[in-house]
């Protein structure tokens, strides 16, 4: 590894725009930006006292974790819950559980629809569930790194990450009617009780 690993600039370069990504998931596009400014500001200044037993990215996002839940603790700070929308997130997002096969315009938007759903009921459910689903499904964060990013035993995340998907599982069943296209792709559609989130 290059001795410029640890160079603030380069850090900042590699991760920046995940860490905005990753934010804008947790707090909304509104707060992102600002957020993510202040967690470089953090990091700067952590950074030559940074313990290498660790991993500089589970650091990294440990901070920001710690920053995003205390704005949103904060009296000042109000939680819209308002969905957002898959193309307002960084354009290196890629869409959630999905495969990298090539695939046809209509099954394009089926699976941009199905993903739309998918993040607005995980970026509805309460904070300690939707960050753990965030980091391990979204951010494809192995259940160790999440401990570490989370100050969790692997334990604890592993019972936080069953109880979420659980929770997840039962609001999309409360909301939404799944089904095989002809392709046999799972698709879905909204039921009267699901909220408009488009």
């Amino acid at each position: 590894m290059s001795s410029d690993r640890y160079n603030f600039k380069n850090v900042y370069e590699t991760y920046t725009l995940k860490i905005q990504r990753y934010l804008t998931r947790l707090v909304g596009a509104d707060e992102a930006e600002d957020l993510t400014q202040e967690i470089f500001v953090k990091v700067n200044k952590a950074l030559p006292r940074f313990n290498e037993k660790a991993k500089l990215s589970t650091w990294i996002y440990r901070i920001a974790t710690n920053t995003a839940i205390d704005r949103t603790r904060s009296a000042s700070y109000k939680r819209s819950k308002e969905y957002i929308p898959e193309e307002e997130l960084i354009a290196e997002d890629q869409p959630a559980w999905s495969g990298k096969k090539v695939l046809s315009t209509d099954q394009r938007l089926i699976e941009k629809e199905m993903n739309e759903c998918i993040r607005y009921f995980i970026h509805h459910l309460p904070e300690n569930y939707s960050t753990v689903l965030v980091l391990s499904e979204l951010e494809c964060f192995k259940n160790r790194e999440v401990a570490e990013i989370l100050g969790e035993t692997l334990d604890n995340v592993k019972i936080r990450l069953h109880r979420a998907r659980a929770r997840l599982k039962k609001e999309l069943a409360r909301h939404c009617d799944f089904y095989h296209t002809e392709d046999n792709n799972l698709a879905c559609e909204p039921t009267e009780t699901t909220p408009k989130f488009q």
